[in-house]
């Protein structure tokens, strides 16, 4: 009588350990595409608002304000003209404009409204200097000669405005890492229930499996890839969703939104388009739900194993 041998194939599209149209397999994929998307989106806004981030600093980091209050006795006209005589010749600066008093009151409208007489408020005159070299640049000696050579003149040089920007813009980052890592968190014990519900309702065929001699790694092996392939499939369709959800955004935001509101919306938000490295960034989303989706499954798959066969 010949031998008999068992051979474990790898398990066809026909058969499966884990069967493809499961419905815990297809709840656990859009509930991965929800926190694909989720995922996605906290990281697309902390991605955004730390490029603006950086642009805010730069931009404030190459300006200066000098501020000239009016003065009984003074002429204002010359004290502008000596003021920007004094930031010329200061090492570093570039350029510098001096604005008129429309657009100083205009600079108050956000506060005070449109249509506020403004005649009756004592509004100083502004000078806004330009550096070339903001590091090169020696701001502490022109606010001495300002101080010194300009009565009511005094230098402001944003660094407590842009202290505040850089301390909203830091927590808006790790508020944004802390709700991606809960997400994350979410994912695997979703993952987790699933392979433990997955498991208890093939249970018969993991016993048989294992009276033929099918090794605890060969059918983990089926779990995850079983698994991977509903984490692929679930981060791709959530994936997707964010995608087109920041392009719907950045469309809304440049033709939708009244101009005021887009302004603002903008400076924390820039145009919404993730840019390249947002690409690459939602791509590294995509698969690093799906990896951790079949490796959870795997892990979970040989502990559960692992405890039934002691």
């Amino acid at each position: 009588m010949a031998d008999t041998k068992i051979r474990l194939r790898p398990a066809k599209r026909g058969f499966a350990i884990v069967p493809e149209r499961l419905v815990t397999g297809r709840t656990l994929m859009f509930l991965i595409a929800i926190m694909t998307f989720l995922s996605s989106v906290t990281l697309g806004a902390v991605l955004l608002v730390q490029q603006s981030a950086v642009g805010w600093s730069a931009d404030i980091g190459r300006q200066v304000t000098i501020q000239i209050m009016a003065r009984p006795g003074e002429v204002m006209a010359s004290n502008l003209r000596s003021a920007v005589a004094l930031a010329e010749a200061t090492p570093g600066v570039a350029s510098t404009r001096v604005l008129s008093e429309a657009e100083g009151q205009a600079l108050l409208e956000p506060w005070f409204g449109t249509g506020f007489d403004l005649s009756a408020l004592s509004i100083p005159r502004l000078i806004v200097v330009n550096l070339s070299d903001p590091k090169g640049a020696d701001i502490d000696q022109l606010a001495i000669n300002l101080t010194n050579a300009v009565p009511g003149a005094s230098l402001d040089t944003h660094d407590l405005w842009r202290t505040q920007l850089n301390s909203m813009a830091g927590t808006i980052v790790v508020s944004g890492l802390l709700v991606f890592a809960l997400i994350v968190a979410a994912t695997v014990l979703a993952v987790i229930f699933s392979t433990l519900g997955t498991m208890a309702s093939n249970r018969e065929i993991v016993d048989v499996l294992h009276f033929i001699g099918a090794s605890n790694r060969f059918i983990a092996g089926e779990f995850q890839s079983r698994f991977l392939a509903i984490g692929l499939q679930g981060g791709i369709l959530g994936g997707g969703a964010a995608l087109v959800f920041f392009f719907t955004a950045g469309f809304i935001t440049g033709s939708v939104l009244p101009v005021q509101n887009a302004t603002q919306i903008s400076v924390f938000f820039g145009q919404f388009l993730p840019g390249l490295y947002g690409l690459f960034g939602l791509v590294a989303v995509v698969l690093v739900i799906a990896g951790l989706t079949g490796l959870t499954s795997r892990v979970t798959v040989h502990r559960f194993l692992n405890r039934i066969s002691v």
